[in-house]
Parts: C-alpha cells; sequence; structure tokens
C-alpha cells in the first residue's frame, strides 16, 4: 500500500513543492529516507511517518514571507485534503496533521507523537552536514543576504542577526539542532554533520580572519 502511495505522492510532491530550490523535491526526498531509517530504528508506525514525510512541505513559504509562521499548519491541512482524495485510511489523517504541523522549526510546535518527533528530526537533519550548507548558502542567495559581516564575521562583538547574514544561521540556528533532537537515532547523526560544519566554519575563519 505504501509503495502504490509514495508513487502518486511523489507526482503531487513535484507539482506542487517548487516554492525554492532548497526546499524541492530532492529535499523532500531526503526527508523522506531520513524520516524511513530514523523510524526503523525507533520502531514508529511507517503507515503515519512516510505520507508525512512526502507532505511535509507541500506548502513552502520563503523565509522572508510574512506568513511563514504558518506554513506547517497550512502544509498539515493541504496534506490530510491529498491524502482524503487518494482514499487513505481516515485513522490515520489526525497522526499525519500532527507530524506535517510540528516539524517547523519557527512554528514551535511540540512534538507529542513519536511518528512526528521524527519527522522533525528527519526535517532537520537536512539542515545539517554538508547538504545543510549548500541549502542555507541558497537561501541566503535568494534572498540577497552576504555570507558575513565585513567587519566581525563571528558576531564577537554584535548580536547575531541571521536575517542579515548567512554565517550567522549557522549559530543562531543550525549549529543548535543536535541538542533538539528527538531520537538517539537522529542525534547521533547530528553530531557527525555538526562537526563537519564547524570544520567548515574553522577553515573560513582561517581564511577570511
Amino acid at each position: 500500500m505504501l509503495d502504490l502511495l509514495e508513487e502518486k505522492l511523489v507526482d503531487i510532491v513535484r507539482e506542487l513543492c517548487v516554492n525554492d530550490s532548497a526546499h524541492d523535491l530532492a529535499h523532500v526526498k531526503r526527508v523522506v529516507e531520513n524520516a524511513r531509517q530514523l523510524a526503523i530504528a525507533e520502531n514508529a508506525d511507517l503507515d503515519i511517518v512516510i505520507p508525512a514525510a512526502w507532505l511535509h512541505d507541500v506548502v513552502s513559504l520563503a523565509k522572508n514571507d510574512p506568513n511563514r509562521l504558518m506554513a506547517s499548519q497550512l502544509a498539515a491541512d493541504k496534506a490530510c485534503e491529498l491524502l482524503a482524495v487518494l482514499r487513505y485510511p481516515e485513522q490515520h489523517l489526525s497522526a499525519v496533521h500532527h507530524a506535517i504541523k510540528a516539524h517547523s522549526f519557527s512554528a514551535g510546535v511540540k512534538a507529542l507523537s513519536l511518528e512526528a518527533k521524527i519527522i522533525q528530526d528527519a526535517d532537520r537533519l537536512d539542515a545539517l552536514g554538508a547538504i545543510g550548507l549548500a541549502r542555507c548558502f541558497m537561501v541566503s542567495g535568494a534572498l540577497n543576504r552576504p555570507l558575513y559581516h565585513w567587519q566581525d564575521p563571528f558576531a564577537k562583538n554584535r548580536p547575531l542577526n541571521d536575517r542579515q547574514f548567512c554565517i550567522d544561521h549557522f549559530y543562531q540556528k543550525l549549529l543548535t539542532l543536535k541538542d533538539k533532537m528527538n531520537t538517539d537515532s537522529a542525534r547521533e547523526i547530528a553530531l557527525q554533520r555538526s562537526a563537519y560544519m564547524h570544520d567548515f566554519l574553522e577553515q573560513l575563519s582561517s581564511e577570511i580572519t
């Protein structure tokens, strides 16, 4: 049943997840595979995890959109509408809705179920490591944000402001994610990917300071 569903969801995501290059079909597919790996390791319900992972960004708003905080709520609503049309078992819809609504870092919704925690972890893992670096630069470039403050790149003597500088986002959000993972499986991966990002920042510092 899940195999057939995923074939249909790929087409839906390809059509709807086009907001930006950091939240495209490739991002969704990575989150799905992260979530699948975590769900198997943590013995979670794949009937909830898989559709939630595929549809978690079915409504995705730009980082500077004034309605950004509503994106996960809108995505959860849209996902359940789509799954209902596909005749997905109704008993799973509430859990899928919560998992999608809670996945967003900026929305600040507490993940209450194991499946919601896994979707949250899976999405956050895609903000770390080599792919996390690339996505951060892509988003900052699209928003015309410079890589760093030319006088104080690492905010030694100024407040962090990731709305202005790309590197500030590492310290305001990305490097804090390892401590916010819900599952042991995700935490182990996050530690490895965060170490890679620290190495990058050390190299960057050696080149610009």
